[in-house]
């Protein structure tokens, strides 16, 4: 049954379409940049609907306990304020995109976009709340790292959650580490969901 976009209740988070994310960049998936047309049909979509949309980015200062040189197990990525954590060239964000921000905190990994907030400090969540959202439609990169964590944490916090597989990639840094994480997701209680399922 086709999924109509209900703008009282839903939510795009497109999670971490950055350059460093995407070929020719500091920890690229693998056709990361695939997603980026797909998310941008996403993003058309909802904003059409009059539905908000989110867009999560790692934030990271030169100097954190994520990156290999400070104990962490990743190289050096989205730094603040370089082009690898600009957001994909070819990313269309609606005008009205809420940017949120995860990973300025030294200390933190912080996967999750609900470890972000928006440009004034508020968290992810009470973002969400504050626009009676209780459903997310979610997506980006990376399937076993990033949004894995990030509708995961959607579960725990009550919300509906789909994963938008086609806008989806994974890292794979042990073989079948997307698939795996897909399972993680459903077992949790996300759908799986494709562009051509939305009403």
């Amino acid at each position: 049954m086709p999924v109509p976009i209900d703008p009282a209740r839903d939510a795009l988070v497109i999670v971490d379409v950055q350059n460093d994310f995407c070929p020719g960049g500091a920890l690229a998936v693998n056709a990361g940049d695939e997603v980026v047309p797909v998310m941008n049909r996403y993003a058309e979509r909802f904003a059409r609907a009059g539905a908000p949309v989110f867009a999560s980015r790692d934030w990271h200062p030169r100097q954190t306990k994520h990156f290999k040189e400070w104990g962490g197990v990743w190289p050096p990525h989205c730094v603040q304020g370089t082009r690898g954590a600009e957001f994909h060239p070819a990313l269309s964000l609606p005008p009205r995109t809420e940017i949120v921000s995860k990973g300025m905190d030294p200390d933190a990994d912080a996967y999750s976009a609900f470890q972000a907030e928006t440009s004034d400090g508020t968290p992810f969540a009470n973002a969400l709340a504050s626009r009676g959202v209780r459903r997310l439609f979610i997506g980006g990169l990376a399937t076993d790292y990033c949004v894995k964590a990030t509708v995961l944490d959607a579960r725990k916090h009550g919300f509906e959650a789909f994963v938008l597989d086609d806008a989806s990639r994974a890292v794979e840094v042990a073989a079948g580490d997307g698939a795996r994480a897909v399972d993680e997701m459903t077992t949790a209680g996300a759908r799986l969901l494709r562009r051509t399922e939305l009403a």
